[in-house]
This record gives structure tokens, C-alpha cells and sequence, in this order.
């Protein structure tokens, strides 16, 4: 289902695009992915809509057969790409989990703003933004996920993300017709 429409307060949350993750090989080209991303960004900002930018500074505890080694990390790894200009009023959320609702704070701030739906991007699809978008989900939101600002490390993965999970949780749509639709309802 294409995007239908946006909610007077929708948010835009990114996921992981942060300096140490978009060094990673990825199914398509971070470039546009990063560029998509900034572009909504700062469509939603020009409309004064919340902009939520989430990076992951560890891991969760517990054991995992393909646990990613997090200890020594460059300083810069947890930074976010300069390309999505963040700006002082855009809320950062930290998380060292795989979605950015637990242990964050993020729901209360969400509702507290009187957000009722979440345009989604970011790194990697089957993780970072497929777990966020079952939380937002849970939580009661609306969802759209923006696929051309959406990426994986694995093509599989993305894919299964894309047609067989977002579906159930959203509608999905690309960067384009999130920002005519933005645009266009807020004449």
C-alpha cells in the first residue's frame, strides 16, 4: 500500500546513520540512502515536525551466536553523518539495543509531543529499522517506512523486511512522495 496520508504530527525518526555503521558494505548505495534521509529531514523540519536522529553507542547484554564486537571502537564511530545537518531542535536518541524504544525514552517523548504516526529510515532495514517499526507499532503508531532511505548489509534480508514485514506494520513509500504528501498537506 503506498502512503496514504500523513498525520497533522507525524515524526521522522533515522536510524543508525552514523559515521562507524555507513562504512559498512551494504545492498545499495549508502550515498542516496544518506541523501534520501537528509532530505527528509530537512522537509520535516522546514515544517517544524519533529525530527528524531538515533544512533547505537553499544550492545545489548546478553549472548549471541553473530554478536558484533563493540569494544574498541573509534571515538568517532557513534556520530552521525554530517549530511543530515542535525540540528538543535532534532532529539538524539542513543540506544545499545536493536530498536530505539527500549531503554530510551522515546515513547513518552513521542506522546508527549502528541506524535501519532513515524516516517522510518536508516540502517540496516532487518535490524535497526524493522525493530523500531514493530516498537512504534506496539506503541500505537502509525508507520511509514521510506525504503529509498533504507538500507542492509544483507540484500535478503532488506527484501523479506520491505515485503513481508513492513506491510503488516505500515504503509511504505519513497522519500519523494513522503515530502509531496508533507508538502502538500500543510499548505
Amino acid at each position: 500500500m503506498p502512503v496514504s496520508t500523513l498525520d497533522p504530527k507525524t515524526a521522522l525518526l533515522i536510524i543508525d546513520l552514523q559515521k562507524g555503521i555507513v562504512t559498512f558494505p551494504t545492498a545499495h548505495p549508502i550515498g542516496p540512502v544518506v541523501q534520501h534521509a537528509a532530505a527528509l529531514a530537512e522537509a520535516f523540519r522546514r515544517h517544524g515536525l519533529p525530527v528524531v536522529l538515533v544512533n547505537v553507542t553499544g550492545g545489548a547484554p546478553g549472548r549471541a551466536e553473530q554478536a558484533r564486537k563493540l569494544d574498541a571502537l573509534p571515538a568517532d564511530w557513534a556520530e552521525l553523518v554530517p549530511e543530515l545537518k542535525q540540528q538543535a531542535q532534532d532529539h538524539l536518541v542513543s540506544k545499545r539495543t536493536w530498536g530505539a524504544f527500549t531503554g530510551t525514552g522515546l515513547d513518552a517523548y513521542l506522546k508527549n509531543l502528541g506524535v501519532t504516526q513515524l516516517v522510518i529510515g536508516g540502517v540496516s532495514t532487518s535490524i535497526g529499522v524493522e525493530s523500531t517499526a514493530r516498537q512504534a507499532y506496539e506503541h500505537g503508531f502509525n508507520v511509514t517506512l521510506a525504503l529509498d532511505a533504507m538500507t542492509d548489509t544483507n540484500a535478503e534480508a532488506h527484501e523479506n523486511s520491505v515485503t513481508r514485514i513492513f506491510p503488516r506494520l505500515g504503509e511504505r513509500g519513497n522519500s519523494q512522495e513522503i515530502i509531496a504528501l508533507l508538502d502538500s498537506s500543510r499548505q
